[in-house]
């Protein structure tokens, strides 16, 4: 799917949410230019992880004789139902929904290659999108974005889901530092979600990345993430 708007951004409720501090043109150029900073020093900062990881993928690829390619595109919906090409490392053998159709990754995920189960349980996958949020795609701090494919599903079956593109997208968010990943509440995640875009500041993005450090160490060492 390759264009602007997602097919239902013309639903009001993509737009709904207007008593958010991140109405204001201040607001959001405060958060722009923390999103390029702090994008823009980490991608500096982690440049030898990012080789070391890249590294990595391709000699298992080469070793299992399969595609080498680095990075995977899937296409995400962030603000306004607006889509976009979001990038992490690759996880999965390149055949991974040919026969299945979007699905949910799952524990014990026999796509999964061995450099990915490791990439995937410390969310270290999740690093090329600091490229997505230096383009303007995604915020540091936001709603996790997710596939057309479930935003549809879940626009129908969650009450107030739409309301969560009232912002960019978020590489972690108010959900994610409580627990609200993987397997759990959808209808909870929302709650939070819509609990950050009302009550939004830099101090609380601030708070979220800094927390959001804490979470990984513990997911990682507790093995929720996969």
């Amino acid at each position: 799917m390759h264009c602007d708007m997602y097919c239902t951004s013309n639903n009001p409720a993509f737009s709904a949410v207007t008593d958010t501090p991140l109405r204001h043109r201040r607001n959001q150029a405060l958060k722009r230019m923390t999103d390029i900073v702090i994008a823009g020093v980490s991608l500096c900062l982690l440049s030898p992880l990012l080789g070391l990881i890249a590294l990595a993928i391709v000699m298992e690829q080469y070793l299992r004789g399969q595609d080498r390619s680095v990075f995977y595109t899937q296409t995400r919906v962030s603000q306004h139902g607006s889509v976009f090409l979001m990038y992490k490392f690759r996880t999965m053998v390149a055949s991974a929904e040919r026969l299945s159709g979007p699905v949910w990754a799952s524990e014990g995920d026999e796509r999964t290659t061995t450099v990915g189960k490791w990439l995937r349980r410390s969310s270290l996958d999740e690093l090329p999108q600091l490229w997505n949020v230096l383009k303007g795609e995604m915020s540091f701090v936001g709603p996790r974005p997710e596939r057309p494919f479930f935003v549809e599903q879940f626009s129908h079956e969650i009450p107030r889901y739409p309301e969560r593109h009232a912002v960019k997208a978020g590489l972690t968010g108010w959900a994610q530092i409580h627990g609200l990943r993987g397997n759990t509440s959808l209808t909870h995640r929302v709650e939070h979600d819509l609990y950050y875009i009302h009550h939004w500041s830099l101090a609380l993005d601030l708070q979220i990345i800094l927390r959001s450090f804490a979470v990984l160490f513990k997911d990682c060492a507790s093995r929720r993430a996969y």
